[in-house]
């Protein structure tokens, strides 16, 4: 079998990290399989419609290297790939229906229905009574002719069970007495989501159906449509939920659906936030999928090797947590292993916000590199480049090196003369400092703790002494020893 799955999301704004993994799921099966991988805008909410959101759905597939084969934008056999553009196609499929008896013409008004609805039993699902399914063939014609408004209903058996096979849970049986008679053809004459699903997987010969555990439980619904038209059901994947964990302010921690009060739940919000698109796509592929074989335990992969790697039977019944931690860890590894026109290509946009020189970005990658996760964290780990305001001297106190505020003004007077003579370059900077301690018989780090603080203004940076000193370059450098010096009395 040639299979062929479809990524068929709804132009309705940003991509979700869960409709992302059902994208690759849905790519990753098509591709290890050498089959077709498909993307359908279904767009016939018309409700839902978002300006602008179709090309949120390319940018974003493009970004995160998923790649189709068939779909508005390449073309194909089985198009138009716009359900809005394939609108005229439903109807008669249901007016088929119809005709053998499968489907009906409903003329209840949103009134009835609304009060069927207000009338039932508080805490019962209340489903559609099928007032209309059996009208007469007169009263049926009258209706229409008099221009009554309608909608197409399919019939739902009303015994009896229904099962069918998923790959992942196994077996799945609902009880017929459940499934309300779906409206196939809505009022304002476009399918519903359901029926154009259906019609548009059978005419564009999709084989595997990638989608949540969400609809587990709607699945007879499409399945009632395949059987009535007497066409193959595809085989179904369903994932499993991904959740978001929660810590309370007593250290309690709750997991539940992932949403926004989880963080960052959008592609591109995570994007803008530092996140590399092939650590998110990394990532998400570990959400509810373990790899087996030569790949078991591992975490780093390349597209190639995910499309490799990648098999259905890896997939769990559980539930996933996004881990916002575990994938910083991911991100930081993807950045180590980067080269250095990548890692700079990457870095550059916050270096020439710095203000940053040419002669500097190989000591910033050697510094860097170890220590961000995240891009993003250049501008606040190198802030002290642009701002020196008056940090409070405590901070050359250091119990671990030993320094003083005494000791620290004793030091930066001595070394303060000698650095202004050397040479600017790491080696004699490094020199200087360590001869001087030498001739001392001080610790390096009692030396280098308050000329570092001195010169940053800070606790924490890049790099030690030497590195802060290279970065600001030889006036800046000697401009703030002395100023720190001066304010020590």
């Amino acid at each position: 079998m040639h299979i062929r799955t479809r990524f068929a999301p709804s132009p309705t704004g940003f991509m979700h990290v869960g409709n992302l993994r059902t994208a690759l799921y849905e790519f990753l099966t098509a591709r290890h399989e050498n089959g077709t991988f498909v993307l359908r805008i279904e767009d016939t909410d018309q409700e839902r419609y978002v300006e602008g959101a179709t090309d949120v759905i390319y940018n974003t597939l493009k970004i995160a290297g998923i790649t189709h084969d068939e779909g508005p934008d390449v073309g194909g056999e089985y198009g138009p790939y716009v359900q809005s553009e394939r609108k005229d196609m439903y109807k008669p499929y249901a007016e088929q229906l119809v005709k053998e008896g499968k489907a009906y013409y409903c003329f209840c008004t949103k009134e009835r229905l609304d009060e069927i609805r207000k009338n039932a039993p508080e805490g019962t699902v209340v489903g559609y009574d099928r007032h209309c399914r059996n009208l007469s063939a007169e009263e049926v014609e009258a209706n229409l002719k008099a221009g009554i408004p309608y909608v197409i209903r399919q019939k739902m058996p009303v015994e009896g069970e229904s099962t069918y096979h998923d790959l992942v849970y196994g077996d799945i049986t609902i009880k017929n007495d459940e499934l309300d008679d779906q409206i196939l053809i809505k009022a304002d004459g476009f399918p519903t989501y359901n029926f154009a699903n259906v019609i548009d997987d059978h005419s564009m010969g999709i084989t595997h159906v990638v989608r949540g555990s969400e609809y587990l439980s709607s699945t007879p619904k499409y399945n009632a449509l395949y059987e009535a038209f007497g066409w193959d059901i595809p085989t179904y994947i369903h994932l499993p939920l991904i959740n978001g964990k929660s810590v309370d302010e007593n250290g309690n921690v709750t997991v539940s659906k992932l949403s926004k009060r989880h963080g960052s739940t959008g592609f591109m919000d995570l994007i803008n936030e530092g996140f590399l698109p092939q650590a998110i796509i990394n990532y998400i592929a570990l959400l509810g999928w373990c790899p087996a074989g030569e790949y078991e335990n591992r975490e780093i992969f390349s597209m190639d090797e995910l499309i490799k790697a990648f098999d259905i039977n890896g997939i769990s019944k559980s539930p996933s947590v996004f881990d916002y931690d575990k994938l910083e860890w991911m991100n930081g590894e993807y950045i180590k292993l980067m080269g250095s026109d990548e890692f700079l290509s990457n870095a550059k946009p916050f270096y020439d916000e710095l203000g940053i020189k040419e002669d500097m970005y190989a000591l910033l990658e050697e510094i860097l590199k170890p220590r961000i996760t995240r891009f993003t964290q250049i501008t606040e780990k190198l802030s002290f480049l642009k701002a020196y305001e008056q940090f409070d001297l405590s901070l050359f106190e250091h119990k671990k090196s030993k320094s003083t505020i005494e000791s620290s003004k004793a030091i930066l007077g001595d070394v303060i003369p000698l650095l202004s003579e050397c040479n600017w370059d790491r080696e004699t900077i490094t020199d200087v400092i360590t001869g001087y301690a030498a001739q001392k018989e001080y610790k390096n780090a009692l030396v280098m703790w308050p000329v570092r603080i001195a010169a940053a203004g800070v606790a924490v940076t890049p790099g030690g002494c030497a590195e802060v000193l290279l970065l600001l370059g030889k006036d800046e450098s000697m401009r703030r020893l002395n100023e720190a010096y001066s304010r020590l009395g």
